[in-house]
């Protein structure tokens, strides 16, 4: 057959156009919901990953194909395997009573916050996280929301968290506790760095 080409009937064409378009479809829900799991924006992924933000918003809608190099660095971001986008589903680590420091993931946020996993059990809906934010970091510059609910302890130092445009200033010891679809802002207005231990939950009861 050397110099022929490959006919593919219509009807197989059609079947493949809506298989690739189910598997991007389900690629799509699958980085959004991790995305906003992890409290992470559309910016905050789009930059850490190199592409822009609109296209991982089209991205995420199932409205376009992505390159393989691109989900490589959203998944990377996102601690998603291409096998695991592809699925639909999530690969559960085994429960384990004890998670030792080195292998908890630890990222540096496009905000600039350490922000070490301590323990992400999906099937509960729970992630506790150790953030540190320097001086002059927060989580960002107009405020945030997400779903889910959340409750945070500052470990050392100070920090300015900032409810629907009302701000408190928090210090060692004290305790936020906060219905994430709340616009707020978490700054580091200090000379000095401040950390903290945050448990997230995905769901809110209303």
């Amino acid at each position: 057959m050397d110099g022929e080409s490959l006919s593919i009937p219509e009807s197989a064409k059609a079947a493949v156009q809506e298989e690739t378009e189910k598997t991007f479809a389900l690629i799509g829900q699958q980085i959004r919901k991790t995305r906003q799991r992890r409290r992470i924006t559309i910016q905050q992924l789009a930059d850490a990953s190199g592409i822009s933000a609109s296209m991982l918003s089209l991205v995420e809608r199932g409205m376009t194909s992505p390159s393989l190099l691109s989900l490589t660095a959203i998944g990377r971001n996102l601690g998603l395997t291409l096998a695991e986008m592809m699925s639909g589903e999530l690969q559960e680590p085994p429960e384990e009573a004890v998670t030792r420091v080195q292998n908890m993931p630890l990222i540096k946020t496009p905000d600039g916050i350490l922000r070490r996993i301590l323990r992400q059990d999906r099937k509960r809906g729970v992630t506790i996280t150790y953030n540190e934010y320097g001086s002059g970091i927060g989580n960002s510059p107009v405020g945030i929301t997400h779903t889910g609910f959340e409750y945070g302890l500052v470990i050392e130092g100070e920090l300015t968290i900032e409810i629907d445009g009302i701000q408190t200033v928090l210090h060692s010891g004290d305790v936020v506790s906060l219905r994430s679809t709340r616009v707020h802002k978490i700054w580091n207005y200090s000379a000095s760095k401040a950390t903290t231990v945050w448990f997230n939950l995905d769901e809110a009861e209303s």
